[in-house]
């Protein structure tokens, strides 16, 4: 009889491209995504949590790569005998449920409807250095309002939560430009042949990239990329391309110029000058308001990727250097995006329903805050550790944890084994525990408790002399009933509030 063969043990892995958060990265996605929130609300957007999961019928396209129906999406079929056998897809951005739930629930919803939601997407795509297929977006949208007063207040809010999260002025550029001068310099080329137009809008969007020598080569015969391989042009002529390049260089010196540029670049073109005036309005209400080109700018160049836009479009850029993986200065990029969008909901209704709003990367926005040191210097203070020197005594040590905890000060007991009290103390290092609270037989019948400063113990440790250890004891001893006040005492002197 053969051997029945052992079942393999599973691999302890994450599956490619997702990645595990610990501890310090969770706390501060939480707290930058309830600041974001809090500016969300300042604002008058209301708060909507939708399912992580959708029918693919309701999802639509994967938009950033329209031609493959479903591609870059995680769906599966459900079964007939549990549901109806739709196909249910992770959502892969938070506005395409938005369209889903003001289509379903626009009777009893405000008009217009102004919403944030925050959450994981999921995109299944080839993951590389720093991409995940998991991801964290944070949306704001109003829906149901055509006034480009409603595009304004989105880019000012924009601008106001960079700077809430600790990205300075200086430090970060809102880029506004219009679909409609987009699609006005493509007529102004007579450009009828859709595949033709969508490698114009390709190449156009390569414009930070290559340059304006770069895209009049993609826009004819072609050029050779840094690699030395040849990328095909569109084969347009240097009179087609023209428009093009005049609309990408427009951008002047002030609002007024860029905007007389982009009008001089639509030509007779109806829909061009239709943008052209949007823009202009745009700056108007952000000038009223003082939102100056310090802030927020007229910028051609900004293209948006995705296929539904219909009107304005904006990008927040962070405009400081970082170093890349091979030591190189580079601008760390786009953080933020998003625009108008006036056909979304009418996939559901029939009927166009505006609508605009911005999606701001987080986990970006998290990197970019790390690379300058605003956030993620050293480990978290972890809680206090109270140490079990008798464990029959467990109530007691229970006990001293809870005074702690109702006083707003994070604190646990130690629940491994106490036998050896050193790896106590290595437990307690390992949690970067600030305090650790010591009450052994002696202790308690002296009704005290010894409490060691683990942050000046190593400060100690690392550079002070004997004398300056005895002046500056890292261990003291206070009554019991001081407890809690001393512990306080001691995570004030190192700038650590309750609960911190």
């Amino acid at each position: 009889m053969a051997k029945p063969r052992k079942t393999p043990r599973p691999k302890a892995e994450t599956p490619k491209g997702f990645r595990d958060y610990f501890g310090a990265e969770v706390t501060e996605r939480a707290e930058m995504l309830e600041t974001i929130a809090g500016v969300y609300r300042r604002y008058g957007f209301e708060a909507l949590e939708s399912p992580a999961v959708e029918t693919l019928e309701a999802l639509g396209k994967y938009l950033p790569d329209v031609d493959r129906p479903h591609a870059g999406v995680f769906a599966w079929a459900e079964d007939e005998e549990e549901g109806k056998g739709d196909w249910l897809a992770l959502r892969y951005d938070l506005t395409a449920p938005l369209a889903r739930v003001y289509a379903q629930h626009r009777q009893e919803l405000p008009t217009p409807y102004r919403r944030y939601a925050m959450g994981p997407v999921w995109r299944n795509e080839k993951p590389g250095p720093g991409r995940y297929r998991q991801f964290y977006q944070c949306d704001a949208d109003t829906v149901g309002a055509g006034s480009v007063a409603a595009d304004a207040e989105i880019c000012a809010m924009l601008a106001d939560t960079l700077e809430a999260v600790g990205i300075p002025r200086g430090d970060y550029v809102v880029r506004v430009n219009n679909r409609k001068v987009l699609n006005g310099v493509l007529e102004v080329m007579g450009l009828a042949d859709e595949e033709q137009r969508a490698a114009v809008l390709r190449t156009i969007d390569k414009f930070d990239k290559v340059g304006e020598a770069g895209v009049r080569e993609l826009l004819g015969k072609g050029r050779l990329d840094a690699s030395g391989a040849y990328i095909d042009g569109v084969g347009l002529s240097p009179e087609q391309a023209d428009p093009v390049v005049a609309f990408l260089t427009s951008r002047g010196e002030t609002a007024e110029a860029t905007l007389a540029n982009l009008a001089a670049a639509v030509g007779e073109s109806a829909v061009g000058a239709e943008g052209v005036d949007e823009l202009h309005q745009i700056a108007e209400l952000l000038e009223a308001q003082g939102y100056g080109p310090d802030r927020i700018v007229i910028d051609p160049s900004v293209v948006r990727g995705l296929g539904y836009y219909t009107g304005p479009v904006y990008e927040a850029e962070l405009t400081f250097e970082i170093l890349d993986d091979k030591g190189r200065k580079r601008q760390f990029g786009s953080v933020a995006g998003g625009g108008r969008y006036d056909d979304l909901v009418k996939r559901f209704t029939g009927q166009a329903v505006p609508a605009t709003g911005v999606s701001i990367g987080v986990d970006r926005l998290l990197a970019a805050l790390r690379d300058k040191g605003r956030i993620g210097q050293g480990a978290a203070a972890g809680p206090v550790v109270v140490t079990v020197m008798d464990r029959d005594r467990m109530a007691d040590y229970l006990s001293m944890a809870s005074e702690l905890r109702a006083a707003g000060v994070r604190a646990e007991v130690y629940l491994g084994n106490p036998k050896n009290f050193g790896n106590q103390m290595k437990y307690a290092d390992r949690r970067g525990a600030p305090v650790a609270v010591i009450e052994g037989e002696d202790e308690r019948a002296r009704g005290v408790v010894q409490l060691k400063d683990l942050i000046l113990g190593a400060q100690i440790a690392e550079s002070a002399t004997l004398e300056e250890w005895k002046e500056r004891p890292s261990q003291v001893e206070v009554p019991r009933g001081d407890l809690v006040a001393k512990v306080r005492e001691m995570l004030s002197a190192h700038g650590l509030g309750p609960a911190e």
